[in-house]
């Protein structure tokens, strides 16, 4: 029987790296690499004006990303998702995609501060600034607010990184 491949997801705040570490974790592991931020720019384009807006069009998109991963996953391929797997239900829906094909998984929690991030986003402000409407604060703040720490309870495979993630992998 073929083996199957393995998932990396990622846990952090935002501005903590999760993009950027995801790069290079698919390097590392000869994965693909599928970037929700790509996918719902391409296929929803100027139409993401509000938080909730993301919400409703991350929603529609997962059952296609879902189906996709879990083929590659079945061919013996590594998969990379730069999605956000920051609450425990964003965390269990990759679990399930997981459990359901038998596939192993790794998360990487990148641990840093809210000064941290919020240095790292100012950067990026300025490095992508079409991003600079979503990447302030504010966003920063509200976002924040739904951030939940993985647990021991959830049983993950995780691997924490503390510090400066972008640089610490």
């Amino acid at each position: 029987m073929k083996q199957k491949g393995k998932l990396f997801f990622f846990c952090g705040k935002m501005g903590a790296g999760k993009s950027t570490t995801s790069k290079v974790v698919a390097m590392e592991n000869n994965a693909v690499r599928i970037s929700e931020d790509e996918w719902l720019s391409e296929h929803y384009p100027n139409q993401i004006q509000t938080f909730d807006d993301y919400l409703k069009l991350s929603g529609v998109i997962k059952p296609f990303i879902k189906s996709l991963v879990q083929s590659i996953l079945d061919s013996g391929a590594n998969v990379v998702m730069d999605f956000p797997a920051n609450t425990v239900k964003q965390r269990a829906w990759f679990i399930s995609l997981c459990s359901e094909i038998g596939c192993g998984h790794e998360l990487l929690f990148l641990d840093l501060t809210d000064e941290q991030c919020l240095a790292q986003i100012a950067k990026r402000r300025i490095e992508q600034p079409e991003r600079a409407q979503f990447d302030t604060e504010a966003v920063f703040a509200h976002v924040t607010k739904f951030f939940e720490r993985p647990g021991d309870e959830e049983y993950l495979n995780i691997v924490h990184v503390a510090g400066n993630a972008s640089q610490s992998i």
